[in-house]
């Protein structure tokens, strides 16, 4: 069940949600400004475990992973969301009818070497800040 709150939470789903919506959830929650806006991760067939390429790639950033567990989307968790980012999953992506979408296309980071993780990771971190300053909400320095 996602958290209550009274600020826009914005959705990161991809497939499994073991790679790309954990780096974008993450991200988000370290860089947003926790008043004005929060993040949550999910997939359509969530794998047992975050991608543990994607977790040694995301410890070097100074976030751990290591006991995020992929959760799987569902109506309640998309309603209530006030954005939805799709992770380049294609056909397999959500659509929630009436939940405003954007979708990032990131390559899956499953099987790639550390190297190719860590460039898809500073790619979405980099997405994420856009995302924060253009809605006004990155955190205070």
């Amino acid at each position: 069940m996602p958290p209550a709150s009274t600020v826009p939470t914005v959705l990161f789903a991809c497939v499994h949600n073991a790679g790309r919506s954990q780096m974008a959830a993450a991200w988000f929650t370290a860089l947003a400004d926790p008043a004005r806006a929060a993040a949550l991760s999910a997939g359509t067939r969530p794998a047992a475990h975050v991608h543990p390429e994607v977790v040694a790639a995301m410890q070097e950033a100074g976030i751990d992973l290591s006991r995020t567990t992929p959760r799987l989307l569902t109506p309640d968790l998309a309603r209530s969301a006030a954005l939805l980012v799709t992770m380049g999953c294609g056909e397999e992506c959500p659509f929630v009818p009436g939940l405003a979408r954007e979708d990032w296309p990131f390559a899956d980071p499953k099987g790639r070497t550390l190297s190719e993780v860590r460039s898809s990771r500073d790619a979405i971190r980099a997405r994420v800040l856009r995302l924060l300053a253009d809605r006004e909400w990155v955190a205070s320095s």
